[in-house]
C-alpha cells in the first residue's frame, strides 16, 4: 500500500499514536491536481492509518489509497482514534482510591464520582 509523509512545523499532539487514522480538510479555494480541477470543499478526507511518527522532527507517515485525493499545502490535518481500543472508562473488576489532604486548614470534599459499566457477568 502506498504511503504519504506529512511534515508539521508545529509540535505534534502528544496523544497521536501509530494506528490512529489520519484525516484532512482542504482549507484553500479550488485547486488543480494532475490537470483536474478540484473544487473547494469542507469534506473530511480519510487518509489512512498512521504507520510512523517522529515527534522530534514532526513527521507523520500514513497509509493512503491510490484513489484518495492528495492534500494541498494549506490542508488542515487531524487524527482519530479507534474507539474500540481507546475507551475512556475504567476496565477491570477492582479499583482502589486513596485521597490525601495536605492543607493545614479545614477543607471539605464536595463530591466524588465514578462511572461503572457491567462488561461481563
Amino acid at each position: 500500500m502506498p504511503s504519504i509523509t506529512v511534515n508539521f512545523n508545529n509540535e505534534l499532539n502528544e496523544s497521536v499514536q501509530i494506528g490512529d487514522i489520519l484525516f484532512y480538510v482542504n482549507t484553500s479555494t479550488d485547486t488543480m491536481q494532475d490537470g483536474t480541477l478540484i473544487p473547494h470543499s469542507n469534506s473530511i478526507i480519510e487518509v489512512g492509518a498512521i504507520t510512523a511518527i517522529n515527534y522530534v522532527t514532526g513527521i507523520v507517515t500514513a497509509d493512503i489509497q491510490n484513489a484518495t485525493p492528495l492534500p494541498t499545502g494549506t490542508s488542515f490535518f487531524f487524527f482519530g482514534k479507534d474507539n474500540r481500543a481507546n475507551m475512556a472508562s475504567l476496565l477491570g473488576y477492582y479499583a482502589e482510591v486513596e485521597m490525601t489532604n495536605n492543607a493545614t486548614i479545614k477543607t471539605e470534599l464536595y463530591s466524588v464520582g465514578s462511572e461503572i459499566f457491567e462488561s461481563s457477568k
